[in-house]
């Protein structure tokens, strides 16, 4: 199948494709005489889990990893279990800041007036104070 077929089928643009190509993510497709990428069911398929894998959020390096990991079938499953983990205190970490934020920004907007006069908390912490 070519570029936008693979696209298709595994919910993956085209540009993206080629980007995952270029950075090493994917391997290089065996082209046409005309140049063009064509794709199997088992680049597809390896689509499909990079695909999955940046939808729970793994990095880049991560999800190489991960197909590594994915391609040797004697791994260990506590080294894939570790590279989930370290994931998802990472994610843990980070909705616990986007929680302080949230709070900060309800507190300060239950002090604000929200009238026609120009005092507002919300600035004034923006500002600095």
């Amino acid at each position: 199948m070519n570029i936008g077929q693979a696209a298709a089928a595994s919910g993956i643009t085209a540009k993206m494709i080629r980007y995952y190509e270029h950075i090493g993510l994917t391997r290089a497709p065996e082209r046409t005489e005309a140049g063009y990428r064509i794709y199997g069911d088992n680049d597809v398929h390896t689509l499909r889990f990079i695909r999955r894998a940046r939808d729970l959020g793994f990095s880049v390096e991560q999800m190489r990893d991960l197909l590594a990991l994915w391609r040797d079938r004697s791994r260990a499953s506590g080294d894939v279990k570790r590279i989930a983990m370290q994931h998802v205190a990472e994610l843990e970490r980070k909705a616990r800041e986007l929680q302080q934020m949230a709070d900060t920004l309800h507190h300060l907007a239950d002090h604000c007036h929200g009238d026609n006069r120009p005092d507002c908390p919300i600035m004034d912490e923006l500002a600095g104070g």
